[in-house]
């Protein structure tokens, strides 16, 4: 599949690894469609590529998706990728995790990315031709100390990757999950905060503490999740499926 011409959708395109995958789509000469729920930095990105559009939508309610997959694709075509990158992350100890944060975070990460996917599939799958990408996590492939909803989400998505896969192979439509490590986007910022007001480090020793995990002792850039993302998209990518790839400076489990 080339990537020239072809139309993408893009979660949470308004900032970090969103907003990298966009532009890099758009450099390659996809028209990108992004959305997240607010419609102000969207439109800031948007503002940057004369190919990317934004709408929003909220990836929790199928209604609000379909309205997205309705009004893009009439404008501009079906999806030909979709890149489910909207999530959140919480932290606490398991024992002190409420019901209210598990059920949020797995129904973003989770039903969230469920819910982006499955109104393209059968399109997809029709013409033989599409890139289902889910941005995950390391946490999707080991676990970590408090932040148990995280990582059973990103297990879940790693899991239902792999289960469309398998029933997509022979259509000729891959789907593929990218897998970073932590990224220097406002989301790490989030995590030192809140290790900061939760232990009383400093912001430098928090983050030395994130920085510590990644064997290459530094942060991964959202322009390398984006250029991974990019492979999966062309051809040189056709017959990779089933994939998590693990972006992670060298983290094992």
């Amino acid at each position: 599949m080339q990537v020239v011409g072809r139309h993408a959708l893009v979660t949470g395109g308004g900032s970090g690894v969103g907003r990298a995958v966009a532009f890099a789509l758009a450099d390659a000469g996809v028209t990108v469609t992004i959305c997240g729920r607010r419609l102000e930095p969207l439109q800031e990105v948007a503002g940057e590529r004369a190919n990317i559009f934004a709408l929003s939508a909220d990836v929790t309610d199928q209604a609000s998706v379909e309205g997205l997959y309705r009004q893009a694709e009439a404008e501009r075509g079906p999806f030909d990728i979709v890149v489910a990158n909207a999530g959140i992350a919480m932290s606490a100890p398991a024992a002190k995790t409420s019901l209210e944060d598990w059920n949020k975070t797995l129904q973003v990460n989770l039903t969230g990315a469920f819910l982006t996917v499955q109104p393209a599939l059968a399109g997809m799958a029709a013409r033989k031709s599409g890139r289902v990408i889910f941005i995950a996590s390391v946490a999707g492939l080991k676990g970590y100390a408090y932040v148990a909803p995280y990582v059973a989400s990103k297990h879940g998505l790693i899991g239902l990757m792999r289960s469309l896969a398998v029933e997509l192979v022979r259509t000729g439509v891959t789907v593929n999950a990218v897998c970073p490590g932590y990224v220097e986007t406002d989301m790490l910022e989030q995590s030192v905060a809140r290790i900061v007001e939760k232990t009383g480090r400093s912001a430098a020793e928090a983050r030395a503490s994130l920085l510590a995990q990644n064997p290459h002792g530094r942060f991964i850039q959202p322009e390398e999740v984006a250029a991974a993302v990019l492979w999966l998209c062309g051809p040189g990518a056709a017959s990779v499926t089933g994939q998590a790839i693990s972006i992670s400076g060298g983290e094992t489990w």
